[in-house]
């Protein structure tokens, strides 16, 4: 049985410089892109990345709107509380009245 024999230096810099000149060979041979589909797929990428920016200036645009929308809530809900606190408390005779008040008022649909 024949032993294994290790590759001696200069037999592993030719096996890496044949390795590499395959490699380049490869390269060489690859054919150019037609210049026709490099356009199109160019063409292709500025469409969706005019897209994608009109698709985030949308989604900026709602965001803003819904944090004014939340700011306007927020300041009517704080002017009503204000103008809560402004009026005097009913007392319990008056509230007894809005109540009996609201009942007739259900009970003359009910008619």
């Amino acid at each position: 049985m024949a032993a294994f024999k290790d590759p001696d230096f200069n037999t592993r810099t030719a096996a890496a410089r044949a390795a590499r000149q395959r490699a380049l060979d490869r390269l060489r041979d690859k054919p150019v892109p037609d210049p026709a589909i490099v356009a199109a797929r160019d063409e292709a990428r500025v469409a969706r990345e005019i897209v994608e920016r009109q698709r985030r200036a949308a989604r900026q645009n709602e965001a803003k709107e819904q944090k004014a929308r939340a700011a306007q809530a927020k300041a009517e809900a704080l002017k009503a509380a204000g103008e809560a606190a402004d009026r005097p408390a009913l007392s319990e005779t008056e509230l007894k009245a809005l109540r009996d008040a609201r009942y007739a008022s259900r009970k003359a649909r009910r008619r």
